[in-house]
């Protein structure tokens, strides 16, 4: 027994020298890599980078241009610094937006990094309303409404872009619109428009959960939103038209119906038809949102055009946020089997029909205001015309331009929601061909003759567009795949 103990004693003290001689040859352990601490109120997203340089590299890929091909519809802009004119590939749209800054120049969108740079190249009539104009474009706009108030709004937009500092006058959306600067959690930075949205359809923002908030955080931008005009037509404030809606239906007719009740929003004047009228911009959540496939199978703004990516040994979400067409659908692959050129051919083939029904919807439109302003050059004349059938006329052929505005200012071309993007735009058709009914009916009975085929007159809409002109213009030719119309389009060099 002695002798088992005494060789258990040395064995153990053996073993503990050899442990101690082989930690004496281990590195010593290194600590943890400690962030860079980011200061409250921080706008500068390299000071963010430093913090997370993964992150900020992709940030910086939203300035890089579009391969040619990626994607059928939205191009954006390519390496020769192409920007596609959106009113020349959809003439209607400069007879329907005629009056409006969007009749002048309304091109198809490039990546986040040009969200502001946009504004200032543009022509002037697309931020006519001022201040206001700002509120998704730079990330001082909440300090601006907090600290300027209603002359946020209402100031003229050069007054207010000036008070941004100068290193920052081109820069974008930033990483302190959407994160916490203390651990990066997703936060809601435009509380004085989508807070309040949230709360006229009783959800608590309180509430969301994190997957919510990864498309929230999105929708503060990618939505439609009003304008409130004073009696002088100024600028007094902003708002998302989500009263009478529900949390995961925010439908396109309640929409419409708060707007056209509210006389406040009427920001422009249609020249076509003398209307005064609302407008919709992006309304890429509400319809994401209204039920759509991926929305009620769990998925996220994020996890589409952000999706998971491997940098070196970290995982991150992309910051590039970009489509899954431009990404070679890698973000659709996530949780698709089929091959990235099948998914592709999806998504390409519910665009197609988008774009064959939205072109019917736009020029039945079209024609309803060229029948319009018939009237109204009849009545001009000495003409008795039936008011009840205009004003019956009137109210299709508004009901039939919303829509269509609608689906034209989303940026998904139908692919966020194919089936409710269908059902709006036969609603639009079939508006805008009881205006047009009615309209021929009422010019009939006055003694008025009409047409069979409308003279829509679109070179004068497309020419007639002010001091903005494509000084450097090449034509693309425009397939339509249903034979609807096969168009030319004019696109501009970017200098």
């Amino acid at each position: 027994m002695k002798w088992t103990g005494r060789c258990t004693w040395v064995w153990c003290t053996v073993m503990g020298l050899a442990a101690l001689g082989l930690s004496g040859c281990q590195p010593p352990k290194s600590e943890q890599v400690r962030p860079v601490k980011i200061a409250a109120g921080e706008m500068d997203p390299a000071a963010w980078g430093k913090a997370y340089p993964v992150e900020y590299e992709l940030w910086e890929r939203t300035k890089e241009p579009t391969p040619a091909g990626k994607s059928k519809y939205k191009r954006g802009f390519d390496a020769d610094r192409i920007t596609y004119d959106k009113l020349s590939e959809f003439p209607f749209m400069a007879l329907l937006f005629s009056g409006w800054g969007f009749g002048v120049e309304y091109n198809e969108p490039r990546g986040h990094a040009y969200m502001l740079i946009d504004q200032l190249e543009i022509d002037p009539s697309r931020v006519g309303a001022g201040g206001v104009c700002l509120t998704c474009k730079t990330p001082y706009a909440p300090k601006f409404e907090k600290e300027m108030g209603i002359d946020y709004y209402s100031k003229p937009w050069k007054e207010v872009h000036a008070a941004i500092p100068k290193e920052h006058q081109e820069l974008g959306v930033a990483c302190v619109d959407c994160h916490h600067h203390e651990d990066m959690s997703l936060k809601i930075s435009r509380g004085f428009t989508l807070v309040k949205a949230l709360e006229t359809m009783g959800k608590d923002p309180e509430t969301l959960s994190n997957q919510e908030m990864r498309s929230i955080v999105c929708a503060q931008c990618h939505v439609t939103y009003n304008i409130k005009k004073s009696k002088e037509m100024k600028s007094v404030g902003i708002y998302f038209p989500w009263h009478g809606s529900q949390w995961e239906n925010i439908s396109v007719e309640n929409i419409i119906r708060q707007i056209r009740n509210d006389p406040s929003v009427a920001e422009w004047k249609q020249k076509v038809t003398g209307y005064k009228l609302a407008f919709m911009r992006h309304p890429e959540y509400e319809l994401f949102s209204k039920e759509s496939v991926h929305w009620k199978a769990g998925a996220s703004c994020a996890d589409c055009h952000m999706p998971y990516t491997k940098v070196g040994v970290h995982k991150v979400s992309d910051h590039r946020v970009t489509s899954p067409l431009k990404n070679d659908m890698k973000a659709c692959m996530q949780c698709h089997t089929e091959s990235a050129e099948w998914l592709k051919g999806q998504v390409t083939t519910i665009q197609d029909r988008t774009v064959s029904l939205m072109l019917r919807a736009g020029y039945a439109t079209a024609t309803a205001a060229k029948l319009i302003e018939k009237v109204h050059a009849a009545q001009g004349s000495g003409k008795l015309l039936n008011e009840e059938l205009y004003g019956q006329a009137k109210d299709y052929y508004e009901e039939a331009f919303y829509r269509s505005l609608y689906v034209g200012a989303e940026n998904s071309v139908g692919f966020h929601n194919p089936t409710e993007v269908m059902r709006i735009l036969g609603d639009a058709i079939a508006f805008a061909t009881k205006a047009e009914g009615l309209l021929r009916q009422a010019l009939t009975q006055a003694g008025e003759p009409v047409p069979l085929m409308v003279n829509l007159e679109l070179d004068k809409y497309l020419d007639d567009r002010g001091k903005k002109k494509l000084t450097f213009q090449r034509e693309v030719e425009i397939k339509d795949p249903f034979g609807i119309q096969d168009r030319l389009t004019l696109v501009r060099h970017r200098d």
